[in-house]
C-alpha cells in the first residue's frame, strides 16, 4: 500500500466507533466491512491526506483512490469516493471507465449516488466539444447496461443540473424511460426499483419539469 493509503486508512480505523460499525454492518450486510468511522471523519481523513501528500499529481490521485477501493471496506470506499470530488479539477472523460469499476462494485446508494451525483456528473459538465460527446455516450451505454447501478448513475449524473435549471429534461426523460425499459425487461424486481428510486430523486428534488 502507498503512504498516503496507509495514512487514510490507519486514520480511518482510529476514527472508528465499535458502536457505529455494529449499526453499519446490519445495514450494509457481509459483503462489505465497516470500521465504524463517520462520514465527516472519512472527509477529513480525505482532506488531511491532501494537505500532507500535496506532491500528488493527477495520476497518483487515481491510483490512491483505486488502491482505497480495491478493499472492501465501506469507509475506504467512501474515502475514494470523496477523493475523486478533491480531484475533480484533473479528471476528464477517460477517467469514466475507473468509474464505472467502482459503479459495479458499489451496490449501495451510499456509494453509487455520490459517485454519480458529486464525481460523474459534474465531471460531464466541466467538459465541452469531443470529449462532451464522448462521456454522453458512456452515459448512454450505461442506459443499456444489465447492471442496474450503472443504469442509477446515468439517470443520477445530471442532478446538480437539473436542480440549478441549467440541465437537458428532454434528455433525462429519454434515460428514464430507456433505463426504466430495460430493467423491466429483467426478472429482477429489485434491479427495477433501483432505477426507479433513482428517476424518483431526480424528480423529487429537481422540480419534475417537462
Amino acid at each position: 500500500m502507498s503512504e498516503a493509503g496507509d495514512f487514510i486508512d490507519a486514520t480511518l480505523q482510529r476514527e472508528s466507533s465499535w458502536q457505529r460499525a455494529e449499526a453499519e454492518q446490519d445495514r450494509f450486510g457481509p459483503g462489505l466491512s465497516v470500521y465504524g468511522a463517520s462520514v465527516g471523519a472519512v472527509r477529513g481523513t480525505v482532506r488531511d491526506a491532501l494537505r500532507r501528500y500535496r506532491e500528488l499529481d493527477r495520476d497518483g490521485l487515481t491510483a490512491l483512490s483505486s488502491e482505497l477501493w480495491a478493499v472492501p471496506v465501506f469507509e475506504r470506499r467512501l474515502a475514494a469516493v470523496v477523493l475523486l470530488q478533491s480531484a475533480l479539477r484533473h479528471l476528464d472523460n477517460s477517467d469514466l471507465t475507473r468509474i464505472e469499476g467502482f459503479l459495479r462494485g458499489a451496490h449501495l446508494p451510499d456509494l453509487a449516488d455520490p459517485l454519480a451525483v458529486d464525481v460523474v456528473g459534474p465531471l460531464i459538465a466541466g467538459l465541452g466539444g469531443q470529449a462532451r460527446t464522448r462521456s454522453e455516450a458512456v452515459l448512454d451505454r450505461w442506459l443499456r447496461d444489465p447492471d442496474p447501478w450503472l443504469r442509477r448513475a446515468a439517470l443520477l449524473a445530471p442532478l446538480r443540473e437539473l436542480r440549478k435549471g441549467a440541465g437537458d429534461w428532454a434528455r433525462f426523460r429519454r434515460r428514464a424511460a430507456l433505463a426504466n425499459g430495460t430493467a423491466d425487461s429483467r426478472p429482477d424486481g429489485g434491479a427495477a426499483e433501483i432505477v426507479r428510486a433513482a428517476v424518483e430523486r431526480v424528480e423529487r428534488e429537481a422540480g419534475g419539469e417537462a
